[in-house]
């Protein structure tokens, strides 16, 4: 670990996680990621940004400039279902489309509690869909999310593989939740070196998002998905997150069922640390492994011409 994620992980625990233990209303929190976000992350400037429609929603392109004919990465970011917007990710988004040579697009899918479970699910699969109609081959669709939105990668992953839909070339998900359960023992034995999530606020999650939905439906928690015949998923988490266990109980359940899965562990690392690609190295090492792990995707099932 870096001596600037070091005094990172400081920073946060005593500002970002502060204020998520206390902060009490949606209007509250999407303020301060908001504002936040463009204090703090820089975008590229080979990367132009455009609104566009995605399934009746506005959702933001990040194409890197010059570049046309290009594979689609469908993001989905994070905020806990209650918070987080194209503009919140787009930055780093941004960043990853330029190493990868893809067109990244954010949808602003519909948060709770003004619209809990399952519409951002429904969006989700809806955004994919639009893609397909729009005439791009599947594999050349690559699914990836951070936090909740990782969640929703991976629940949207769990419905195609349900409906025998046509798949994308992959999926990653970035410290993504993966039980609504909470129950994995890093919720408590990382506590204490978890320096943005407080364990405390996620019964106000849960009650917000699923408003009486099971945990263990498999859209809510896709740990308990089938993934049978799934393409193959990329997953990062820190080994001091409460949500350590949520990727790593995903992998070995993903792997149960056959699906090929690259699992990176770091250590000491805030929760979704790719998107302090600004402040510490270690995001740019792992956006460059992402990118990568994508070209690497959508050539291979690339469709013969």
């Amino acid at each position: 670990m870096s001596l600037r994620s070091d005094l990172l992980n400081q920073y946060l625990r005593w500002t970002e996680r502060t204020f998520l233990t206390y902060a009490t209303s949606p209007r509250a929190l999407r303020a301060s990621f908001e504002i936040k976000a463009q204090l703090f992350f820089r975008g590229s400037l080979a990367v132009a940004p455009n609104w566009r429609d995605l399934a009746g929603r506005p959702a933001l392109e990040m194409r890197p400039k010059r570049l046309q004919d290009a594979p689609t990465l469908l993001y989905f970011h994070g905020g806990g279902y209650v918070f987080g917007s194209p503009r919140t990710i787009c930055k780093m988004a941004g960043h990853l489309a330029k190493k990868a040579g893809f067109c990244a697009v954010i949808p602003e899918y519909p948060l709770a509690p003004e619209h809990p479970f399952p519409a951002a699910v429904d969006h989700g699969l809806a955004a994919y869909q639009a893609l397909l109609d729009e005439g791009i081959d599947p594999s050349q669709i690559i699914i990836g999310g951070d936090s909740a939105g990782g969640n929703l990668a991976l629940s949207v992953l769990g419905q195609l593989v349900a409906i025998k839909a046509p798949m994308p070339a992959g999926v990653f998900g970035l410290s993504p939740i993966t039980d609504f359960a909470f129950s994995g023992a890093s919720m408590i034995e990382n506590d204490r070196s978890e320096v943005i999530l407080p364990p405390s606020r996620f019964k106000t999650m849960v009650d917000a998002y699923l408003c009486g939905q099971a945990v263990d439906d498999p859209r809510v928690s896709p740990l308990h998905a089938d993934f049978t015949g799934a393409p193959p998923v990329w997953l990062a988490v820190s080994d001091s997150e409460i949500l350590r266990d949520d990727t790593l109980r995903m992998a070995e359940a993903l792997r149960a069922q056959g699906v090929d899965v690259d699992l990176t562990v770091e250590h000491n690392l805030p929760h979704v640390w790719p998107m302090f690609h600004t402040l510490i190295p270690e995001a740019h090492a792992t956006l460059d492994a992402i990118a990568q792990w994508m070209i690497n995707q959508t050539a291979a099932s690339a469709p013969t011409r």
